[in-house]
């Protein structure tokens, strides 16, 4: 029995490194630049905030000045930020909303095109906008966060509970965020 347990284990924690290390090699076009980026080279710092987004969700346009203020406030501790829309394909028609989005709204991060959603089904995500916090290890790319920004997307005065914000505080200090995962609220992201 005791063989069994740790057999399942190594199992686990190898799984575990397999998809740590594949995080490195996702790659996608961003809108803004037309530069395929690789998310391994997009991490220069402490981690990267991934944010799943859309222009047709207005969960996302609800957020937009929230996460303003978590780039302004953590763009400069260490922490990069990208939307991934995976909606869209790599056509030229599809990036120009993109691109006018990222101009007009001010929110100056990459915007990645997700076509064949690979990166929704890597990570997991099922709703706009979800966030996934990846930090570097020893073992490539660890998730250390996924889910909502905050508890109220409808009304940020309303907010008690800044999710996101609580986990990047705590993985600056080097420290595990104390809930590592809370379900996101917003569009559904329809996968094909």
């Amino acid at each position: 029995m005791k063989r069994l347990t740790l057999l399942f284990a190594l199992l686990l924690s190898l799984n575990f490194i397999a998809k740590s290390q594949n995080y490195s090699q996702l790659s996608s076009t961003d809108a803004e630049t037309g530069k395929v980026l690789e998310l391994g080279k997009m991490v220069s710092g402490k981690g990267i905030v991934l944010i799943f987004h859309s222009l047709n969700c207005p969960f996302a346009k609800m957020y937009e000045d929230r996460i303003k203020y978590l780039r302004s406030n953590f763009q400069n501790q260490g922490i990069a930020f990208a939307l991934i829309n995976p909606e869209v394909t790599n056509s030229e028609a599809d990036q120009i909303p993109l691109r006018e989005y990222i101009d007009q709204s001010g929110l100056n991060m990459s915007y990645l095109i997700d076509a064949g959603q690979g990166w929704t089904k890597t990570f997991q995500a099922s709703k706009i906008p979800e966030v996934i916090v990846l930090t570097p290890s020893a073992n490539g790319l660890e998730i250390r966060y996924r889910g909502a920004i905050d508890n109220n997307p409808q009304a940020e005065t309303a907010v008690t509970e800044r999710h996101l914000e609580r986990a990047l505080n705590q993985i600056l200090k080097g420290e595990m965020p104390m809930a590592s995962q809370v379900r996101a609220v917003g569009c559904n992201i329809r996968t094909y």
